[in-house]
């Protein structure tokens, strides 16, 4: 048996909302080929996580956040 802490939701425990526009917390949720994290490894809950992905790829095609890592 492990004692493995359950990671709480980012965006639950500091009441905020999924913006497309804040490059920098999405930042957090995409991995260094720019791939979105799933949600086991960052902690966020399911509800975020699919605002997190939606505005992971809005982001994208609007051009404020990078496809690739290049």
């Amino acid at each position: 048996m492990t004692n493995k802490k359950t990671k709480e939701c980012y965006f639950c425990v500091n009441n905020l909302e999924v913006d497309y526009k804040d490059t920098r917390t999405l930042r957090r949720f995409v991995n260094f080929y720019m791939k979105i994290l799933p949600g086991a490894r960052t902690g966020v809950c399911a509800w975020h996580q699919r605002k997190l992905s939606d505005a992971v790829k809005r982001s994208r095609v609007m051009a404020l956040l990078s496809a690739t890592h290049k």
